[in-house]
């Protein structure tokens, strides 16, 4: 049986992650794991696209020497970036981060050209900052117009090791540029761009093989045989299709790393005013689904408080430490733009709380407890609004990702939503960019099948909730804080 290898990248770190089927059961081993990050020029905000590219390699000449000669390689990352190449295949710019601010009022300048609620009833897309539309309306038309193609940032990585140019359809559709009637770019706004259909490439689904890697590089660097197989190239899209089965019960995700995304898993998108009201997406999925979801903050809160104390503690350690804080003593709307790029995310996080006349956090301690309480809160709202939009209620919420590591956040999303939680796998990502490799290969015969593999395979957590003191309170006062922001933001 064939290799099967995940490039699984996020935002701030990468790993390549070999998957192999063993007695019914789906065995992980980490081959190779490294650190990402952007970086600031001159006020402006960049990805290193070639390191990532040569971090690959590295983890693929690990492979070789660990005995791997054949495999199926999937690659994943974050979404909305893009990279811009010219005729002759070369990279034009370096690749801007979502975190750049030349996008921080480009929305009201599109919704003067196009009205929010007719770009939402052709895209389905929620209007955020970063998103793709709006990165390309900031972006130098210069530069543009020299652009023979426009990839997202994993299409660019597999047409390094191919040759081969495409757009992977669960990535590009968060570039609220694909239109859910024609299952393509939609013209008016590409016209609004003033950008062609040409200038994209073709639109893969999950599965397409993209043939192997270039001979050139597998000689040069010693690489094993690696059939290039078109995963479900947006991470969340992969980690999704980590989520495993829940039999009969109706279940919501929470995809909880650098951002948390809240959402169901549906066969059809959902464009009606009250989604657009409530400002969730669809994402297009893998094996014809769409993800109704909404972004949340996330952990990059946490992140950016533990990279501003020089990393001097561990996750696990903050966790700790916001456990023997006090809880609910100060909470933030996690989806204030406040929170996106901060020049010090706790120096925000206590203006935040000096704004809205509650007890500011001085601690790292209580810094963190103001975070994982906020988050947990802002769960339990967008349960609720998600619940009135598909009309069914959630019976337990899957948590999946690195937040399913931590204790603290699970039990109060329990506590606080009154539903159970179901904690793993931490590498759902690498999983679902497995499944489709294994799906391919025809080792499983279809994602329920392979969902079924994920249950027996990894330990999954419950969270049953409890009745905790302060709760009401707690809510009331964030219901105050959440109904603020929203107003602030209409």
């Amino acid at each position: 049986m064939i290799d099967h290898i995940a490039v699984d990248i996020g935002a701030s770190s990468g790993r390549l992650v070999l998957g192999k089927l063993k007695e019914g059961k789906l065995i992980l081993e980490e081959i190779h794991r490294f650190q990402n990050g952007f970086t600031e020029r001159s006020g402006a905000y960049f990805w290193d696209i070639d390191y990532l590219l040569e971090q690959i390699i590295v983890g693929l000449k690990k492979a070789k020497r660990s005995g791997i000669r054949k495999c199926t390689l999937g690659i994943d990352t974050w979404a909305v970036d893009y990279v811009l190449l010219d005729a002759n295949g070369n990279r034009i710019q370096e690749v801007y981060s979502y975190r750049d601010p030349r996008t921080d009022h480009i929305i009201e300048e599109i919704n003067k050209l196009m009205s929010p609620s007719e770009i939402y009833a052709k895209t389905g897309i929620q209007q955020l900052s970063f998103n793709t539309l709006n990165q390309l309306y900031a972006h130098q038309s210069e530069e543009l117009a020299q652009a023979d193609k426009i990839l997202m940032v994993p299409d660019y990585l597999y047409y390094r090791l191919s040759g081969r140019k495409m757009n992977e359809v669960t990535n590009v559709s968060t570039t609220q540029l694909l239109n859910l009637r024609t299952r393509e770019f939609d013209d008016d706004l590409l016209h609004l761009l003033q950008l062609k259909r040409e200038q994209f490439a073709e639109l893969v689904e999950p599965s397409e093989v993209l043939g192997f890697v270039n001979e050139d590089l597998v000689k040069e660097y010693d690489l094993p045989e690696c059939l290039l197989i078109c995963v479900a190239t947006h991470d969340t899209a992969s980690a999704v299709l980590g989520v495993p089965s829940q039999s009969e019960r109706t279940a919501a995700y929470i995809s909880s790393g650098t951002w948390s995304l809240l959402g169901v898993e549906l066969d059809h998108p959902i464009n009606s005013q009250a989604a657009m009201q409530a400002n969730y997406t669809n994402e297009w999925g893998a094996f014809g689904t769409y993800r109704f979801l909404k972004n949340i903050m996330g952990l990059w809160m946490i992140q950016e408080v533990r990279r501003q104390t020089r990393d001097s503690y561990s996750f696990a350690e903050l966790a700790e430490l916001a456990t023997d804080a006090q809880g609910f003593r100060s909470l933030i709307p996690c989806n204030d733009a406040r929170f996106l790029n901060p020049y010090n995310m706790a120096g925000e996080i206590r203006s935040s709380c000096l704004d809205s006349g509650q007890p500011i956090p001085h601690s790292i301690g209580e810094i963190a407890r103001c975070i994982f309480d906020s988050l947990a809160l802002s769960y339990r709202s967008y349960l609720i609004e998600l619940e009135e939009i598909i009309g069914s209620t959630i019976e337990v919420v899957q948590i999946v990702g690195g937040g399913a590591n931590n204790v603290l956040l699970c039990q109060l999303t329990a506590d606080i939503t009154g539903k159970e939680v179901q904690a793993g796998p931490t590498e759902a990502t690498a999983i679902g960019n497995l499944a489709v490799q294994l799906i391919r290969a025809r080792d499983i015969p279809n994602i329920h099948e392979v969902r079924k593999i994920i249950a027996n395979s990894f330990e999954i957590k419950s969270y049953k909730p409890r009745k905790i003191n302060g709760l009401q309170e707690a809510i009331q006062r964030w219901d105050r804080i959440h109904k603020m922001h929203n107003l602030n933001n209409q």
